[in-house]
């Protein structure tokens, strides 16, 4: 009686081992055939399943992107005072063109009346000792006067130099020209001159206000130098070369687009998997301004691409696949990035251990398979 008993317990343990291995291979296989349906010969026939290779053509490429107006460095100029003073009067507005050395507006402060001061007091001086030098030159030579008087005397000259020159260069920087200078037309006002053509893209500063000399008065934009910066992923950059045209247009104007040429493409790809390719306006619009938003499109050259027909391809879930003939009536769904489309034929990515001129893909009513698959997984 004791050995049917153990008899019966092993052979109860040997049965559940079974068992919980099958349901494991059962749920293994249900897992690796959840993308696969078959359908019979009737089926197929009946939902008029087409299938077909995919085959390499020349396709013609457009991408979008967005990007903004930019300005290198050296176009974007600041304005500043290096003496400091009072803003007495301007009448810029933002946007106003400014032509090379017109008056951006006018400063007022004493420190400009001293500086005028010392300057002509200086010039007097040099011009004594000018001919002191002389004087004292001939003297020594005629043996009338001491060498030593006529080196002290050419020493002070020569020092007299430096702060000429010195004080010729501080009265540049403020524009005064100091060939132009005479007891007659000292002015506690000088004028701020423009150093470049362009036109003004911001006003930090008021009527009144005292400025310091590394305060920003205002900033000046060179639009002979402006430009587009457009990012885009980096799965595209690689389509984007100098020369490519496209068509930018300002957020709240996307009925008039601007042609601009791609004149640079940045070497680097940053956090986001995003590069930035550069473009100058073909015809500059003097109401684009630095910073505004952009949207553009990009029409590439053709190339060489891996296409299928567009109805082959399957927008599932936010995602893209095609239905791969794996065996007689058996289909895998395998999802796909796609690219640019063209006469009906969209391009497929290529991906690793994977020949997609040597796959079978469904070309027709390739939905009709999703149906079935869908209505599988519910089951």
């Amino acid at each position: 009686m004791k050995k049917i008993v153990f008899v019966f317990i092993i052979s109860t343990i040997i049965f559940s081992c079974k068992n919980k291995e099958t349901k494991e291979v059962v749920a293994e296989k249900k897992t690796v055939n959840e993308n696969r349906v078959v359908l019979t010969n009737e089926q197929i026939k009946n939902a008029d399943i087409v299938i077909g290779t995919p085959e390499i053509k020349n396709i013609h490429t457009s991408i979008t992107a967005s990007g903004h107006v930019d300005v290198p460095p050296q176009s974007l100029i600041s304005i500043s005072f290096p003496m400091g003073g009072y803003l007495k009067r301007f009448d810029l507005l933002l946007g106003t063109s400014v032509k090379k050395g017109e008056a951006l507006a006018v400063m007022e402060d004493q420190s400009y009346i001293q500086l005028q001061q010392d300057y002509l007091t200086a010039k007097s001086r040099m011009e004594y000792l000018n001919a002191d030098v002389q004087r004292q030159k001939e003297l020594s030579e005629n043996e009338a006067a001491s060498k030593k008087n006529y080196q002290l005397v050419l020493s002070e000259f020569k020092t007299q130099q430096v702060l000429m020159k010195a004080l010729e260069e501080k009265l540049q920087m403020i524009g005064i020209r100091p060939e132009k200078l005479n007891v007659n037309n000292i002015s506690r006002t000088v004028n701020l001159i423009s150093p470049i053509t362009g036109y003004v893209s911001k006003i930090n500063v008021n009527v009144g206000k005292y400025v310091n000399p590394a305060d920003v008065l205002f900033e000046l934009v060179n639009p002979s130098d402006i430009h587009v910066a457009m990012t885009v992923f980096e799965k595209d950059i690689d389509l984007f070369k100098k020369g490519v045209k496209g068509k930018v247009a300002l957020a709240d104007k996307p009925d008039k687009p601007l042609d601009v040429e791609v004149i640079l493409v940045t070497k680097n790809i940053n956090e986001n998997r995003t590069g930035t390719i550069h473009c100058h306006f073909e015809n500059m619009n003097t109401n684009v301004l630095p910073g505004m938003f952009l949207t553009g499109t990009f029409e590439l050259s053709n190339k060489s691409a891996t296409v299928v027909p567009e109805d082959a391809v399957l927008r599932y879930a936010g995602k893209q696949y095609v239905f791969i003939a794996i065996a007689d009536n058996q289909f895998e769904l395998k999802e796909i990035e796609t690219g640019g489309k063209e006469k009906g034929f969209i391009e497929i990515k290529p991906q690793p251990n994977n020949d997609w001129l040597q796959q079978k893909v469904v070309v027709k009513n390739a939905y009709a398979l999703l149906g079935k698959l869908k209505n599988k997984i519910t089951d």
